[in-house]
């Protein structure tokens, strides 16, 4: 009797143990899916005081923001970008977000040459889609 005692009792604590496994295994599977489906803010990395409009117009966050800073100095994806590589630095952009739509962010004391520039560049290398301006809502 002495003998089926301790198997009783062995087979007992195999039993209380958890096995955590598959829950580890739902958490991953969870966590992946929320990194893969995640959707990314872009920001022009400079600082932009944005002229105020009464357009409440929103735009899709998965866009290509090209920012013009107070010195017309244009910048995209954090880096500024030369005007003569502007054409080519959109194209390639366009090659990983084909369907994004092109945001400009002008500080309001930026020239009006840089962005009306700006703008016949990107009508000169990206045509098909429009140009959205950014703007503060009123």
């Amino acid at each position: 009797m002495a003998r089926r005692r301790r198997i009783g009792s062995a087979s007992a604590v195999e039993e209380e143990e958890i096995n955590l496994t598959p829950m580890l295994d739902v958490v991953f599977i969870l966590l992946i899916f929320f990194i893969v489906t995640a959707q990314f803010i872009k920001v022009p990395g400079v600082d932009i005081t944005k002229e105020v409009v009464v357009n409440k117009q929103e735009i899709k966050p998965l866009a290509i923001i090209i920012a013009i800073d107070e010195n017309s100095d244009i910048y995209i994806d954090k880096k500024k970008v030369e005007p003569n590589a502007i054409g080519y630095t959109i194209r390639e952009l366009r090659e990983d977000n084909p369907n994004g739509e092109l945001i400009i962010q002008a500080d309001s004391d930026s020239e009006a040459e840089a962005l009306v520039g700006l703008m016949d560049v990107i009508a000169e290398a990206d045509g098909r889609y429009p140009v959205n301006i950014s703007a503060e809502l009123d």
